[in-house]
């Protein structure tokens, strides 16, 4: 029995390890594809330092989400392991790191708009300036 249990938990990590960082791999594709634009916005146009900002970005998402993916791995030992119990160990490894990558994007996203407010900030008070000189 103790072999079966041995071979379903190897069949859980053959499982989670190549979809979690497939999964990882898309929300990063999707999100910083389109990043890109607000990063130009926030950098006025400038696409040298947009882009730089942006593959930081993504190396920084990258480290955070496999790392956490990694995190997942650890599972408990089990007497015996069902299929039934491979999908809900499964499940929640899945639903863990699909909730994270969520956060991520989110996290993100509000450092996108917050980076876009400074600079709309930063260009009125160079117009105000200008107006005042």
């Amino acid at each position: 029995m103790e072999a079966q249990a041995h071979q379903t938990l190897s069949n859980i990590y053959l499982i989670y390890l190549p979809v979690a960082v497939v999964l990882t791999l898309l929300v990063a594709l999707i999100f910083f594809k389109n990043s890109k634009i607000f990063m130009l916005d926030i950098f006025n146009g400038r696409a040298e330092i947009a882009d730089s900002t942006n593959a930081l970005f993504k190396i920084g998402f990258y480290l955070l989400s496999l790392g956490f993916a990694l995190f997942q791995m650890r599972t408990r030992i089990y007497e015996s392991i069902t299929k039934a119990t491979m999908y809900e160990v499964l499940s929640d490894k899945i639903g863990t790191l699909s909730v994270f990558l969520g956060i991520m994007v989110f996290l993100n996203l509000y450092l996108l708009f917050r980076g876009k407010r400074k600079s709309r900030e930063n260009q009125l008070r160079q117009r105000v300036r200008r107006v005042e000189e």
